[in-house]
């Protein structure tokens, strides 16, 4: 484990696997370093190619968190990972964290291009809008000590599992695990915004994304996020769409791998 330090000095832990151009993968919500593997395998997948960097967003495993949260801060540190990286980089974001990176690249950060899988956005009635008092909900149950409620909000009003699913979760060995990140989750609550709404996606959030961008569904996955990728293709000028083998939000390394080596070549 290696670590950078961002704008407002917190330290952001992270590992890195073989030599090249520098890719930045960043984490949707409530995952990190410690309970997904699926950065580190593409690491190895790619050092030949890429020099495979995965950090812990603030607030998780190993990461520091410096209050107060705003969303500027979180690019504040990813800009400290591609000073680290050598000074530009291609990112790829999953989820949440894919609008954290286009956020990112929208702030100017010195991103080359851009790898995006299935933003989270909802832009049609596909599913259920986040609720307007999503995040609001989110503090109240952190800050009262109730952090398994906040992951329970999550997971159905924002993943969309039924409730009696997550009183199970509840008994489970990883539950444990989602609640030590549980205050984080309003973090990405408001990187999110409005954007799961139901409505059009913002014309003018990221108005200054020029790069080069691919934009990734799952061939399997639920249909809303098929046509929040879509929506989000139509809106970027660089942008183009494509579907890998994929369900239920995930994407396995060895599919996601050799397309960010042909998007990088």
């Amino acid at each position: 484990m290696s670590t950078v330090h961002s704008a407002d000095g917190t330290a952001i832990a992270f590992d890195a696997w073989g030599g090249g151009q520098p890719l930045i993968m960043v984490d949707g919500a409530t995952s990190y370093r410690a309970v997904s593997q699926l950065n580190a395998e593409v690491g190895k997948l790619l050092g030949d190619q890429f020099r495979v960097y995965a950090y812990d967003r603030r607030g998780r495993g190993e990461s520091g968190d410096t209050a107060p949260y705003a969303v500027q801060r979180e690019v504040e540190d990813l800009a400290a990972l591609i000073e680290e990286a050598g000074g530009t980089a291609l990112v790829c974001g999953y989820s949440s964290g894919a609008i954290l990176a286009l956020d990112a690249a929208a702030a100017g950060l010195p991103i080359t291009r851009l790898a995006l899988f299935e933003p989270s956005f909802v832009v049609d009635g596909g599913r259920p809008p986040l609720p307007a008092d999503y995040v609001a909900r989110l503090d109240a149950s952190t800050a009262s000590g109730r952090p398994g409620d906040a992951v329970e909000l999550f997971l159905t009003a924002a993943i969309g599992m039924p409730a009696e699913a997550v009183a199970g979760m509840r008994q489970s060995p990883f539950w444990p695990a989602l609640e030590s990140v549980a205050h984080t989750i309003a973090y990405d609550g408001r990187i999110v915004g409005t954007t799961m709404s139901g409505a059009p996606l913002p014309a003018d959030r990221w108005a200054a994304v020029s790069m080069p961008t691919l934009v990734m569904y799952g061939r399997g996955t639920e249909p809303w996020l098929i046509s929040a990728a879509r929506a989000l293709t139509d809106l970027l000028p660089a942008a183009s769409l494509r579907a890998v083998d994929g369900e239920q939000h995930n994407v396995a390394a060895e599919v996601l791998a050799p397309v960010l080596r042909e998007f990088g070549a």
